[in-house]
Parts: C-alpha cells; structure tokens; sequence
C-alpha cells in the first residue's frame, strides 16, 4: 500500500474512533432495525415514507460504517516522540505568522481525520498545512490557499 493511503492517528484518536465504530454497529444498527420495524407496523409498504425514510437511514449508516472500518484497515499510528523539532512535520505544533497581516496562529499538523479547525487542528493536505510540512524555524514559505497567496514565517516548533 502506498503511503498516501495510510491515515495517520494518534493512539488516543483510535481509540476514540474504535468505540465510535462498536456503538454504531451495537446499539445503532438497534435503533434503526427498531425504526424499520415501526414504520413496517403502519402498513402499506409501497406507499409508506416513513418505512424509504428509516431504509435510507439504514443505507448511509451502513455505508458509514463501511468507510470507517475502512479507514481503520489503513491506520498507522504515530506517536509525537518519533519527530524532532527541527522542521513542521504532522502532529508539529506551530506557531506562525502572516507576513501581511502580521497576525499569529498556533496551529497542530494532523491527518485528515483528526483535523479540527476549532481546536486549532489543521490538515497536512490542508492547503496550509502544505506549504508548512517540512519547513525549519525561522523559515518563509508561500501557500497557494483559496483566498490567495499567503506568506507566512515560522515562529516556533514544538
């Protein structure tokens, strides 16, 4: 497998991702049978939308499920440790500085699957999280985002 489809997760995040997985497959795939059987109750199947709603419920559900078990068939976990601070790389946290508009942002590097742009948690196939793998402290890199061309400094590397 090539390294490009590897997703990459802390421990913790896994761990977070396998208990999601078991409630959905115990105690979800429950509640939606419960709901098919409902909606069965009220008769006429040709005609009942409540009965195509709970059975496309069901479907995406599944198809959930299925992309998460996915997923979890390509996990590598990563530990912060194994990196220096020397230059960004993922789970890097960083601190850097708009060159424009002199504003700072204090960033962590993850996968896809853990970003968060709330908590400060952004993509390294972000177009941000691009331009900054990689670089070294004090470095200037240019990022191609969607609002334009940016040009940040980095400011620190934990």
């Amino acid at each position: 497998m090539s390294p490009e489809k590897f997703v990459y997760l802390t421990k913790d995040r896994l761990v977070e991702i396998e208990k999601e997985l078991k409630k959905m497959k115990t105690t979800g795939r429950k509640e939606i049978a419960n709901k098919i059987a409902t909606a069965r109750a009220h008769g006429d199947l040709s005609e009942n939308a409540e009965y195509d709603a709970a059975k496309e419920e069901q479907g995406l559900f599944e198809l959930k499920i299925s992309k998460m078990e996915d997923m979890l068939s390509r996990v590598r976990v990563i530990d912060r440790s194994q990196f220096s601070n020397d230059k960004v790389h993922i789970l890097s946290k960083v601190k850097i500085k708009n060159l424009k508009t002199k504003k700072t942002f204090d960033y962590v590097l993850v996968s896809p699957e853990d970003s968060d742009f709330q908590q400060g948690k952004i993509s390294v196939t972000s177009p941000v999280g691009k331009g900054l793998i990689g670089a070294k402290l004090g470095e200037k890199v240019k990022v191609n985002a969607p609002a334009g061309l940016l040009e940040f400094e980095i400011l620190s590397i934990e």
